[in-house]
């Protein structure tokens, strides 16, 4: 089933069910009201809104309505937490080389992991705002799971039955502030604003194939100002799957219901596929040609993620933002 939030009923948003093609919805009233609230009680509430989903997608589910992805907010508004990961390995590797650093041993077998942004998330059409293109406004198109309570220290395969959800994330970088935030040896902050979600979440069967392995074996299409900018392959290159991403960030505590887990920015070795971010297309070019050719984001710009199946189908819906200076 397909699950998204509409910018209503306060912060946490109104839960609806949204049918395969994206194009209807109906509110599950009487099941759960916000996103979060199905998390908290998943075992129960899921059973009943993939009833809902079934009714919905075979025209039958009382009151659906049009779907107007304007209308959607983030389906997750807010989280109790977001952790972001870096499990793609030529990402890694050529961010390094570009800068003379060596890749620590300890990536080959521990991921790489830290706090992100969860007291709210843009909605998929919302605009990324930011007070100064000198900051280095750039996307990030990333895979997430979202779990109910996971136990401390699961293990990958117990971590495995605690994803419950799936979808996209542009997790904006501002790439001007992160070389001194990092120097200062406590991870980001300033350089991490508000990321955005995909239109909807969807439940791995409702995934198929493409979904194995404990990850998504399809395209992440990003585009520039409506020009093509990369295709890498989530499936291929990535280091650590979601099950062991998510066992890594429950080691020492448990996880609430709702927790984002983020594979971070999606990376081939094969470079002819293109990039999911501006500074790992800047870093192609610096390694190739001596130096960055591709700018960072400036006001205007319009960006767009988005995953389609075998038949060119949107699977989550798309991530479509304006960049906007902060007035």
């Amino acid at each position: 089933m397909k699950l998204g939030s509409l910018k209503e009923g306060g912060r946490d948003g109104s839960l609806i069910v949204v049918s395969r093609d994206l194009k209807r919805a109906v509110r599950p009233a009487g099941i759960a009201a916000t996103m979060q609230a199905a998390l908290d009680d998943w075992s129960n509430v899921a059973p009943r809104l993939n009833a809902l989903s079934v009714e919905l997608n075979e025209g039958k589910a009382a009151q659906a309505f049009d779907l107007d992805v304007h209308a959607l907010a983030a389906p997750l508004p807010r989280a109790y937490e977001f952790v972001d990961g870096s499990a793609y390995l030529p990402h890694v590797e050529r961010v390094r080389r570009a800068r003379g650093a060596e890749v620590p041993a300890s990536f080959y077998s521990d991921p790489l992991m830290y706090q992100a942004t969860s007291a709210g998330f843009l909605g998929p059409r919302d605009p990324v705002l930011v007070t100064s293109e000198d900051y280095g406004i750039d996307l990030e198109a990333e895979v997430i799971v979202v779990t109910d309570d996971v136990p401390m220290a699961a293990t990958p395969e117990e971590a495995a039955t605690h994803i419950q959800l799936i979808g996209l994330v542009n997790d904006v970088s501002l790439r001007g502030l992160i070389p001194a935030e990092l120097a200062k040896g406590f991870g980001f902050l300033q350089s991490k604003p508000r990321s955005a979600l995909s239109p909807v979440l969807v439940t791995p069967d409702e995934l198929g194939d493409v979904w194995r392995a404990q990850k998504l074996h399809l395209p992440m299409r990003t585009w520039i100002n409506e020009a093509w900018f990369g295709e890498a392959d989530c499936g291929v290159d990535m280091q650590f799957d979601f099950a062991q991403l998510v066992a890594h960030a429950a080691k020492t505590r448990s996880l609430t219901a709702g927790t984002i887990v983020g594979s971070g920015t999606i990376a081939n070795e094969d470079t002819s596929k293109g990039a999911s971010c501006l500074a790992e297309q800047r870093t192609v070019e610096t390694l190739r040609d001596g130096k960055p050719s591709t700018p960072f984001l400036k006001f205007g710009d319009r960006v767009r993620i988005e995953v389609t199946d075998s038949h060119g189908y949107s699977i989550f819906g798309a991530i479509e933002q304006a960049i906007v200076k902060s007035s």
